[in-house]
């Protein structure tokens, strides 16, 4: 968005909360507190704007005031409804507490809500200032006990070359689903095959090479795994911990299933309903592969679980698996260091920092080919893949500001 653009909507915001905040004063104060929260917030968003560094984003306390605006009319909206100031802190600070993702802002969002609503309750606060209120108080506070940041801007408008571990694959439409590399294809006019018969979501472990990850001393099924996905079955028994599922059955229901992507089986009734493991690959005239679509959906209707594109590349010596997962005009990319096990499996990791492996997620201009990428350091993940008794097993492990949420088990069978 342009300074011009972003100034217009600070406008817009500030003009809605300004009349909001004064809605029980008549019309002239509605009116001239519309024209002053408009003028003000436009201009503190010009001033934000104006000290705003190459690839950073708005300072924390423009953000903040831009949220509070945001928050007046909502609120106005509930006291119309018949809510009153306790009622619209608390609820508002559970949703920004939710927002805010980790999990200890999201237990103190509802205390700091209730907490503000009561001290305002007392004065007889509209509840356009309770909810304004309340948003500050939350994020400010936010601020000061978490000083680690969310997301960071990590380039603006980039090319995509010099983000090597980004995979700048978007979806073209509101759906990604099953049928996403075929439409790939066609954009690229490459040769498309469906369900490859015997192919993996890497061409060689070797690729993976570096100083902590040796593939010689990878076990043979393992390096099998990896080379020739196609050749085995999965069955996903997924382990959640208790205070995520209720915000992640929210995301899924208005989220992951309208999107087609990202929706992992809630619990094991419904992983069986048993998994399809497919990789549709794109292939140039002399027939390499160039585009790798490892896709996970369930068995029964081929409801999309999730679809990713794998690449490798190689940075000072070190050997890196990139995931990609499209999203309407951008992607989420997890990139992923290799580190080999004392029993030779192969554990592949987000949780080191050498200015790589991590999560970005990307807004791809595929006119200009460019990207806008934003640094997630809080979500991390690690994938061991390692023989057991025999037999081939897997754990994914994901954690969300230290707090570990997710782990999927992964019983992998050889096809018959």
């Amino acid at each position: 968005m342009s300074t011009r653009d972003s100034v217009g909507f600070a406008a817009i915001v500030g003009g809605l909360a300004g009349a909001a905040l004064a809605s029980r004063r008549g019309t002239h104060a509605v009116v001239a507190s519309s024209v002053a929260g408009g003028a003000a917030l436009a201009a503190s968003e010009a001033v934000a704007r104006a000290r705003q560094g190459k690839d950073e984003i708005p300072a924390l306390w423009q953000r903040i005031a831009v949220s509070a605006a945001l928050a007046a009319p909502l609120g106005w909206t509930a006291e119309r409804a018949g809510a009153g100031p306790r009622a619209i802190s608390t609820v508002t600070g559970a949703a920004i507490g939710a927002l805010g993702l980790r999990p200890q802002k999201v237990v103190m969002g509802p205390v700091v809500g209730a907490a503000v609503g009561q001290a305002l309750h007392r004065g007889g606060a509209s509840g356009a200032l309770a909810a304004t209120v309340t948003v500050v108080a939350q994020r400010s506070l936010s601020a000061l006990i978490f000083r680690d940041p969310q997301v960071s801007l990590l380039a603006e408008r980039a090319r995509a070359a010099d983000l090597p571990f980004v995979v700048p694959r978007p979806a073209r439409s509101r759906f990604v689903g099953t049928d996403y590399v075929r439409a790939l294809a066609e954009e690229l006019g490459g040769t498309y095959t469906a369900d490859h018969p015997d192919t993996g979501i890497v061409a060689s472990l070797d690729a993976l090479t570096g100083p902590d990850f040796d593939p010689q001393h990878v076990d043979p099924l393992v390096r099998e795994f990896y080379e020739h996905t196609t050749r085995f079955a999965l069955d996903i028994v997924p382990r959640w911990r208790a205070w995520v599922r209720p915000g992640y059955l929210l995301y899924r229901r208005l989220v992951a299933r309208p999107l087609g992507q990202a929706s992992m089986p809630m619990n094991q009734r419904e992983a069986q309903r048993g998994i399809r493991s497919r990789i549709d690959t794109i292939s140039g005239v002399d027939g390499t592969v160039s585009v790798r679509g490892w896709i996970r959906s369930f068995a029964d209707d081929d409801e999309p679980i999730m679809l990713g594109i794998y690449t490798t590349y190689a940075h000072e010596g070190a050997g890196y698996v990139s995931v990609g997962f499209p999203l309407p005009e951008g992607s989420f990319t997890a990139t992923l260091r290799p580190r080999s096990r004392p029993d030779g499996g192969l554990a592949l990791t987000s949780r080191v920092d050498d200015g790589q492996a991590g999560h970005y997620l990307s807004y791809v201009d595929t006119v200009a080919d460019e990207l806008t990428t934003l640094s997630v350091p809080g979500f991390e993940e690690e994938l061991d893949v390692f023989v057991r008794d025999g037999a081939l097993r897997a754990e994914h492990a994901f954690r969300l500001f230290g707090f570990g949420f997710l782990v999927l088990d992964y019983r992998i069978t050889r096809r018959s």
